[in-house]
């Protein structure tokens, strides 16, 4: 009995964190906090857990550490840019001596904001160099569930390199579950001038490249922080800790004991009906800052209720504008997964205008025994719907502007980039598009209908040639 004990705590399916450019670092560094956090482990990497029943945090914790002799425990992290500034803050940070510091890996010129840069130049010379780090992590362990990256679209080194990387990692580990966070443009707040450019070549790749793709937008964080959870002025800090909490509630059940699991393989199975449409909206409830919790007695009712609400989507798109395709609610803390059931069942009923009919159970659940530190209970919610139509469709329409008057693409070409890909991005994300207005307005009759259509077109080609 305890030889079957061991061997079930030690078959884990680990998961290698990649983060690139300033987004992406900044965000990573918030994530690997929460993780920490999570799972007891101080900023020296030793575990700090008293109780006996705090064992149960590493339990499952090789998923996204490596454990050291001596009891050390270090993230399982490729901290990548291309320039070194970055790197250095994180490395200065609370708990930056935690990360092994041959995984940081930057270059010295810096990308510029051109998604050339990094995707052909200045990030090509340097991705061998990750590549060597990253397998290195791949081979250290006994049983890879997949990757997750961390980057921006808008920018030169998250959405040039990012996808880079990505691409590179398909090509690698085709069997292997890929899963990006990706912080698009915003729809009124712009960073930088050429952010249609970077955004929209970078989609064009993530939906060769990934199987999953969680879209988060500034503008929606700043919106659920002032309006939510009221904050007079949010930081960066207070951002980045409400995309911590979402990435830590994805692979929850990967990490710790549950009645009911989920993990990177079984939610691109359940989310993604259709292989090109895996871009995903997230939320989480109750939603607290990092220095304020609110709602800590909340019920399994009361945090689906506002997991589902449009306020607390962490990109700019209305799920009311469109239908979901599906999606997934992941429960961390002690319910009951009854409860749980009847509550998404309620949800389907209440609200089946908003669902497609011709899937006919959209919901997946999952339910977890650890709650998140300072909760009793917490929600992460994920939904795949055609409502993300609204965000390509911003991006493709400036995108075609710029285009047509061809500003900026001298800094594109001047890099070796040819025209050619900028028309493909653009009839790209216009195939996406037309699939996600495609499946909103279709009915389940409607596709009856087709293979009756598909039915008569046969016997007619039969009719001709038995003429």
């Amino acid at each position: 009995h305890y030889f079957i004990q061991s061997n079930l705590r030690e078959m884990v399916r680990e998961i290698v964190h990649i983060q690139t450019g300033q987004c992406g670092n900044q965000i990573g560094g918030a994530f690997w906090e929460t993780a920490c956090k999570e799972h007891m482990i101080g900023v020296d990497g030793s575990f700090v857990g008293e109780s006996a029943s705090d064992d149960v945090l590493l339990e499952k914790i090789n998923v996204y550490y490596n454990e050291l002799q001596g009891g050390k425990y270090v993230p399982r992290a490729v901290l990548v840019d291309l320039e070194p500034a970055v790197l250095d803050s994180v490395k200065h940070s609370a708990y930056g001596k935690i990360f092994r510091p041959d995984n940081f890996v930057s270059g010295q010129s810096g990308a510029g904001n051109n998604w050339a840069k990094g995707h052909y130049t200045e990030g090509a010379e340097l991705v061998d160099s990750v590549f060597d780090v990253i397998r290195k992590e791949s081979e250290g362990v006994d049983c890879l569930q997949g990757f997750q990256l961390t980057h921006s679209l808008g920018g030169g080194t998250g959405s040039g390199m990012g996808t880079l990387l990505l691409k590179r990692v398909r090509e690698e580990y085709p069997d292997r579950i890929v899963c990006s966070f990706s912080v698009a443009p915003s729809p009124k707040v712009s960073e930088t001038m050429v952010e249609p450019y970077n955004a929209a070549l970078s989609f064009h790749q993530l939906v060769e490249n990934t199987d999953e793709c969680y879209v988060i937008d500034n503008e929606a964080l700043y919106n659920i922080c002032t309006s939510t959870l009221k904050l007079k002025s949010p930081s960066y800090a207070d951002l980045n800790h409400l995309v911590s909490t979402v990435m830590s509630g994805i692979t929850t059940s990967l990490r710790f004991p549950g009645q009911l699991n989920a993990d990177l393989r079984k939610l691109a199975v359940n989310m993604v009906p259709f292989p090109r449409l895996h871009f995903f909206m997230s939320g989480f409830a109750p939603l607290s800052s990092a220095n304020k919790d609110s709602f800590k007695h909340a019920t399994v009712a009361e945090i689906t209720n506002q997991m589902f609400d449009s306020k607390n989507m962490m990109v700019s798109c209305d799920p009311r504008h469109g239908r979901y395709l599906t999606c997934a609610a992941m429960f961390r803390g002690k319910c009951s997964t009854k409860e749980v059931d009847d509550q998404m069942l309620n949800v389907q009923s209440k609200n089946s205008a908003y669902f497609v009919e011709w899937i006919p159970s959209n919901v997946k659940t999952a339910v977890c025994n650890v709650a998140p530190p300072g909760f009793d209970l917490s929600g992460t919610f994920i939904g795949n719907s055609t409502a993300m139509q609204e965000l390509f469709t911003r991006i493709n329409e400036q995108f075609k502007a710029m285009l047509k008057r061809k500003v900026f693409l001298h800094l594109y070409t001047g890099e070796g980039m040819d025209e050619m890909e900028f028309t493909e991005a653009d009839s790209d994300i216009s195939d996406i598009i037309q699939e996600y207005i495609q499946y909103q307005d279709c009915s389940a009759e409607d596709s009856q209908d087709e293979d009756e259509e598909e039915e008569e077109e046969e016997e007619v080609y039969l009719d001709d040639e038995e003429y």
